[in-house]
């Protein structure tokens, strides 16, 4: 993910803010007939630097799926955004995957950025009848909007969410900065989401603080954790975000979606798997944890 990528760290103000009020007041609105659902994964399954890591050494490249999913329990599925899915492509995925195992699809960018919602009917039901095929594997779908998506095509937005299937679970990420420049606006569009069922996605990335808005509109947390190839701030953030939704769990919390990212995405199982001991060990939870394999160091013997 290059969106918010900074090279340079030091004048960043990595604090997480406070709750937007709405927030408290979705996840307080507890069920407790809801069990808590923890899910965390990486954007990628197809990674050839895991192999003797994440992977066996000598896994080929139509197994890496089959091994990812023993490992993690869900994917961010960005192959959607750039190629259309199938019903076909789905359920054999599906099928190389455990019982539990969720897959959180893209919306295809014909849809979100070429046509920015408009005119995208059929893109779109073929978007659907694919995403829906995958059944009880399907965890919730990204609609991410691009940076050029601003507030005043909020009611194409509306209506567009209105159009899409009930049984469809979805969370909007938007980018635009004006969408979080005006309190008005922002309390305008969540609103709305909130309304329609329609969650957030919130990203924490070094260059757009912005974009780490704290408002959930549903009891569903979908955080894209964009951290900066193990540098000693990923550490920090990640024990305040485990803290942060500890206590959004004790609050009455129930589905928590975290995708970890890397710019060098080598680094990415290691994130993921500091993220998901902290989360077990503060939050007593009982994430799987993923099992990397000491990298040999080659090098003189003398």
């Amino acid at each position: 993910m290059t969106f918010g990528k900074l090279e340079d760290l030091s004048d960043v103000d990595f604090t997480l803010p406070d709750d937007n009020p709405l927030t408290t007041n979705v996840i307080s609105a507890r069920d407790n007939a809801m069990p808590l659902q923890v899910c965390i994964g990486l954007p990628i399954w197809a990674d050839k630097t895991w192999k003797g890591k994440l992977y066996p050494q000598n896994v080929k490249d139509s197994e890496f799926l089959y091994y990812y999913a023993r490992q993690f329990n869900c994917i961010e599925l960005n192959q959607s955004l750039y190629k259309m899915p199938d019903v076909k492509t789905m359920r054999e995925w599906k099928d190389s995957c455990p019982d539990g195992f969720k897959f959180f699809p893209k919306f295809h960018q014909s849809i979100s950025h070429e046509r920015k919602l408009i005119g995208a009917a059929e893109p779109t039901a073929q978007f659907c009848e694919a995403v829906l095929s995958l059944g009880n594997s399907l965890g919730r779908v990204f609609l991410q909007l691009s940076p050029a998506y601003q507030p005043g095509q909020l009611k194409n937005l509306e209506k567009y969410l209105k159009s899409l299937p009930p049984e469809l679970p979805v969370s909007v990420e938007l980018r635009h900065e004006q969408w979080f420049a005006d309190a008005g606006i922002w309390q305008e569009t969540c609103s709305m989401l909130h309304s329609l069922g329609v969650g957030t996605v919130i990203s924490d990335v070094a260059g757009r603080r912005d974009v780490l808005h704290m408002t959930l509109t549903s009891n569903h947390l979908m955080l894209r954790f964009m951290g900066n190839d193990l540098h000693p701030t990923d550490y920090t953030r990640a024990d305040a975000w485990c803290d942060r939704i500890v206590g959004w769990i004790n609050l009455g919390l129930k589905n928590i979606y975290v995708f970890i990212h890397c710019h060098n995405n080598s680094f990415a199982p290691e994130l993921a798997l500091y993220w998901i001991k902290k989360l077990n060990d503060s939050g007593n939870l009982r994430i799987q944890e993923p099992t990397l394999r000491p990298q040999s160091v080659q090098g003189s013997l003398f």
